[in-house]
């Protein structure tokens, strides 16, 4: 059993657990050292955390994590400049900086040895992807679309244009790339929009839940079908359903209330179904669960059978950590200390929410980069946050 350090908003964080374990480890004694720092003002700046200055980031350029990289995109030069730091130590020098065509805004993922660089237009389409080098940062081929990392592979298709959200919805053609030339290797059409999530590991996958209801199962080297099935009607999107390991999770009406179905993949066999709370829901993949987020608080259950795993009432108040995320890491969460100027720092995984450390009043708009948090110090530079994630 593990014992689960909060702070409320009276004394920092709420407090709920479990029974104690037999021995107190590091992990524990950090969460106990952080509620200390909270309860007595105390001015350490961060519990367990060491701070390292980033680079200079210009005000209004763009940040990015993917992979092992940092990324800045300045939009002011012309034309404008992408450097790439060390997302483990983003106080040295640039890996490598290069030119990139103006655009509204960019999104990068990785996808084996390339960095997959989405231009986006005003409408926050994706207008091209530039697949560069992660070594150098040079150009080695360039498609009109949106391209996806699916493992070491890649796939393009065209996004559906959305002012409140880029998304995953696409339409046209699903073209399988070959990572190497840029080339087609194999194009499945859509008969209608559809809803696309590029599943990792090694073979990747590609999901794509049509909307009426068909969800296909594709292999990315090849674009053969490794399974098909039918979901019900649902608000189809971006994080409706989602995948964690072989087990999908669909939000969808049933009747007059809502309803959480899991189903087996690759055959889309339906496993159970539970009831959620009307309004609005979020969930997300964390640590190999599926964790949700509704007015009430922020629960996990596990995606292969249904069942609650842990429950904080006291979680809707803690706001995620933007940036990529991993299905099998914790999710970043930060919510406000006693003193209402400074920020905890707490994961959300498979053994529930843990304060970890204490960030000092004035650091703001943090985003999840490697290892680490990437946040605005009242300066010109970027701080970079190490975490103790489990």
């Amino acid at each position: 059993m593990s014992v689960l350090i909060e702070l409320g908003d009276d004394r920092g964080a709420p407090l709920e657990g479990r029974g104690p374990p037999p021995q107190v480890s590091r992990r524990w004694r950090v969460a106990a050292l952080v509620a200390a720092c909270v309860l007595l003002g105390g001015a350490a700046p961060a519990a367990g955390l060491t701070p390292q200055v980033g680079p200079a980031v210009p005000a209004r350029a763009t940040v990015l994590g993917a992979g092992p990289l940092l990324l800045v995109v300045d939009p002011d030069p012309n034309p404008p400049t992408l450097s790439a730091y060390d997302s483990a130590a983003p106080n040295g020098p640039p890996r490598w900086r290069v030119t990139v065509p103006p655009a509204a805004g960019w999104s990068a993922e990785v996808a084996g040895d390339l960095l997959l660089l989405v231009e986006r237009d005003q409408a926050l389409g994706a207008r091209v992807t530039t697949a560069r080098s992660l070594r150098t940062g040079q150009p080695l081929w360039r498609r009109p679309e949106r391209v996806y990392a699916a493992g070491n592979e890649a796939v393009a298709v065209r996004e559906v244009r959305s002012a409140a959200e880029p998304g995953r919805r696409v339409e046209g053609t699903v073209h399988g790339v070959d990572p190497a030339t840029g080339a087609t290797r194999w194009s499945v059409p859509l008969p209608s929009t559809a809803v696309l999530r590029a599943l990792p590991g090694l073979p990747g996958r590609v999901l794509l839940v049509q909307d009426d209801g068909l969800v296909r199962l594709l292999d990315a080297r090849d674009g053969t079908e490794r399974g098909r099935g039918q979901l019900p009607p649902a608000d189809y999107g971006p994080d409706n359903p989602q995948v964690v390991g072989a087990h999908l999770v669909l939000r969808h009406p049933n009747g007059a209330a809502v309803a959480l179905t899991g189903y087996d993949l690759p055959g889309l066999v339906p496993r159970w179904r539970a009831p959620a709370q009307p309004g609005e829901l979020t969930l997300r993949p964390c640590q190999g669960l599926i964790c949700g987020q509704d007015e009430h608080g922020r629960w996990a259950i596990d995606a292969g059978t249904g069942a609650r795993v842990w429950t904080w009432p006291a979680g809707a108040r803690w706001r995620t950590v933007g940036g990529p995320r991993v299905a099998t890491e914790p999710l970043v969460v930060l919510g406000m200390a006693a003193d209402g100027r400074r920020s905890l720092v707490a994961t959300v995984g498979r053994d529930g929410h843990r304060v970890s450390a204490v960030l000092p009043a004035g650091v703001t708009d943090c985003r999840r980069v490697g290892a680490g948090l990437i946040c605005r110090d009242g300066t010109a530079r970027r701080t970079f946050w190490p975490l103790d994630t489990p």
